[in-house]
C-alpha cells in the first residue's frame, strides 16, 4: 500500500482530530469526509429536478429525521 505525508497547520489537524470518530484512523476519516462530499454534490446536482407530492414529501423529510436522530444515538 501507497503511504504519502501531508503537511497541514496546526489548527486544521485539530478540527480533523475533532471530527475522528473513536477508533477510526485519518486515512478513514479522509475517505468518510470525501464521500460525503461526493453525495451532497449529486444530491446538490439533482436539487430541483424531483417533484413530489406535500404527502410524499412529508413522509420522506420524517424518515430522513429519524435516520439522522438514529446515527446520533
Amino acid at each position: 500500500m501507497l503511504v504519502k505525508t501531508l503537511t497541514i497547520r496546526e489548527d486544521v489537524y485539530r478540527r480533523l482530530v475533532a471530527l475522528k470518530r473513536d477508533g477510526e484512523s485519518f486515512s478513514e476519516l479522509f475517505e468518510r469526509l470525501a464521500e460525503q462530499h461526493e453525495t451532497s454534490a449529486v444530491l446538490q446536482k439533482l436539487r430541483g429536478s424531483v417533484s413530489f407530492e406535500p404527502e410524499q414529501k412529508q413522509k420522506i423529510l420524517e424518515e430522513i429525521y429519524a435516520k439522522r436522530l438514529e446515527r446520533r444515538g
